[in-house]
């Protein structure tokens, strides 16, 4: 009985060696939150060189206390030129007005925060970081961490990121601004959903809550819900290149491409344009005379 026993410990001391000694084997091969952030910053700069002209179709609803309804819906298409040009127009909105003004508010912001990325990015310039723990973010083994903000800023979050452990790319972001963006808001959090679209991976849905003084908690959500993205880019060229390359040919009577007031100048010999306003390609023609050309834009 005595040896029995004894046998019996001596397999349950082997089996919690050989199980510390995996533990082990698996925290030494898990990377440090140095190398994360490290190739968190590589894969997003890889994904911005893979970042082509588009135009998404927002859908925005915005639910108060209990979610019990909609308060107000709207829709907005944001355009985008690489690498930093950003604007939006409201196509349609319902409900009460201030869902619009919140909207509108918020898309301007992310036009200037488009601007200049750098400032309000995930990067050691803006924040220090700290590895939680792994989990599962719908079925992709993430790595969480922990986003302290270096300065008080309302573009910057303090929260937690969910960071892919094969492709280092944001699957998750949740966090609260390191400052508050309005006396009016109070209580603050803000979740952001990154997906693949055509191969760019992209914010595609947010959710932000807040206690609005007077008026309570109210909760906006966002989807997007269509992309048009630049066929001629996708066929390998840059759309000031393809502006150059391509004229008013009938063959591309449906194409348009984006610049809204992107202070990119254009120039071929003895003249160079800034676009300040959306055009088709029907608009351009390299042979139209200069005055021409600058009445046109």
């Amino acid at each position: 009985m005595a040896v029995g026993q004894q046998t019996t410990c001596l397999l349950f001391l082997y089996l919690v060696t050989v199980a510390a000694c995996a533990s082990a084997q698996t925290e030494s091969t898990a990377p440090n939150v140095t190398t994360v952030v490290a190739r968190m910053a590589q894969a997003r700069a890889e994904n911005r060189s893979r970042l082509r002209p588009y135009i998404v179709t927002r859908d925005y609803k915005l639910f108060g206390k209990g979610r019990s309804q909609t308060k107000a819906q709207v829709i907005a298409d944001v355009s985008f030129v690489p690498p930093n040009s950003k604007q939006y127009a409201i196509e349609q909105a319902n409900g009460t007005e201030l869902g619009e003004r919140i909207v509108r508010r918020m898309l301007e912001s992310e036009t200037e925060v488009a601007k200049d990325y750098r400032s309000t990015d995930f990067s050691p310039d803006n924040y220090d970081f700290r590895l939680v723990r792994e989990e599962e973010v719908s079925e992709h083994h993430c790595y969480v961490i922990e986003l302290l903000p270096k300065r008080k800023d309302e573009n910057l979050l303090r929260g937690n990121i969910w960071v892919d452990a094969t492709t280092y790319l944001l699957h998750r972001v949740d966090g609260r601004p390191a400052k508050s963006p309005s006396w009016w808001l109070r209580d603050v959090r803000i979740v952001l959903v990154y997906s693949n679209v055509e191969g760019m991976w992209l914010q595609t849905a947010s959710e932000s809550t807040a206690k609005v003084r007077i008026l309570g908690q109210h909760t906006m959500e966002s989807r997007d819900v269509n992309y048009e993205i630049s066929e001629l880019v996708a066929a390998g060229l840059s759309p000031l290149t393809s502006l150059l390359k391509y004229t008013s040919d009938e063959s591309f009577p449906n194409h348009v491409i984006q610049v809204h007031q992107s202070n990119l100048l254009v120039g071929n010999k003895e003249w160079i344009w800034t676009f300040e306003r959306p055009f088709t390609l029907q608009q351009f023609n390299p042979d139209t005379p200069i005055e021409e050309k600058r009445r046109m834009f």
